[in-house]
């Protein structure tokens, strides 16, 4: 039997781009799928198609046991939908905002209100409740975009990119939020461009490139599919740096990354804490001086330069802040 969100073959074209090519998943009941893929690679158009925001070219889409193609209305009364950019009435203070959209579910005035505070509460919205939000930050409209998701504890919850534009601390409070929807039952398919945050939260990992799924397993999965260990290695000298480079190409066991800005060099290996000395030994024979060395299992980060062939594409605090 599905799981509480199942897509099946998902095909949808704008014009030339494919942005969907027959695109599976099963998310089972009270567990978080985490969603990742370059930017374009289709993320958002599954999440839109999934939430009854669009209509695909073909396959099927079952949401809280629900075919999603023929009961939309009935769809929406079981989901809740952050999207990438914060929908909120600017002219409506942030508590006017949520009480607002818990009358639109129909609740009552009483559990509105409620419910209201008790959001603003845990989003650190309670100081600035009763301000026009066009006088909120960016992140501060971010936050009460997810807390008006929130606002009838819907059994499924899709979130795109939630925690962008948020600082450290306030991402922290929306992973605890999610954590505690999820204890309490929520589905979850959750989109980012964070991977240590999909590291965190999701119980099962989707990588999607191209329209395309093309890998799917849990974070320990994907890394032991990237193989082996990584020495790091941060190299004194600029200078000396593509003399480092070629010392550890011969220790590899894959494509050597290097990072110009930071002086960093990493490769996959094999041999663990024995190799990392022969490294140590050999640049130190040939008066290479370094200020960092380690040896690391391999990262979501590297799961997703494996896959796609680029690092993950995270938005500029420039971007975060429009």
């Amino acid at each position: 039997m599905p799981g509480a969100i199942y897509a099946e073959g998902l095909v949808k074209t704008f014009g030339d781009v494919r942005a969907l090519d027959g695109v599976d998943f099963d998310v089972p009941e009270g567990t978080v799928l985490g969603l990742l893929g370059p930017n374009g690679a289709g993320k958002t158009t599954a999440v839109r198609v999934l939430t009854t925001l669009l209509q695909p070219d073909s396959g099927k889409a079952v949401v809280a046991g629900i075919d999603v193609l023929k009961h939309p209305n009935e769809v929406r009364r079981h989901i809740g939908l952050s999207g990438q950019f914060a929908a909120v009435d600017e002219y409506l203070t942030g508590r006017e905002n949520l009480q607002m959209v818990g009358q639109l579910y129909q609740m009552k005035s009483r559990d509105a209100k409620l419910r209201a505070a008790e959001l603003l509460d845990r989003f650190n919205l309670a100081d600035a409740a009763d301000r026009p939000t066009k006088t909120y930050s960016g992140g501060m409209r971010r936050r009460l975009d997810l807390a008006a998701a929130l606002v009838v504890k819907p059994p499924v919850m899709f979130m795109d990119e939630p925690t962008t534009g948020l600082d450290p601390r306030n991402r922290q409070v929306m992973w605890e939020v999610i954590q505690d929807l999820v204890a309490g039952g929520t589905t979850l398919l959750l989109t980012t461009q964070y991977l240590e945050e999909a590291d965190q939260l999701a119980h099962d990992i989707c990588v999607i490139d191209h329209g395309k799924v093309i890998a799917r397993g849990t974070s320990d999965q994907l890394k032991a599919q990237t193989g082996g260990e990584r020495v790091e290695v941060v190299v004194h000298e600029r200078e000396r740096l593509a003399e480092a480079e070629g010392i550890l190409r011969g220790f590899g066991k894959g494509d050597t990354k290097t990072e110009d800005h930071t002086r960093r060099i990493t490769v996959p290996v094999d041999g663990g804490a024995k190799l990392l000395a022969e490294v140590i030994r050999d640049l130190d024979a040939r008066g290479i001086e370094i200020d960092d060395i380690g040896l690391r299992r391999p990262t979501l980060d590297d799961v997703f330069l494996s896959l796609t062939g680029h690092e993950a594409e995270v938005a500029t605090p420039e971007e975060e802040a429009k």
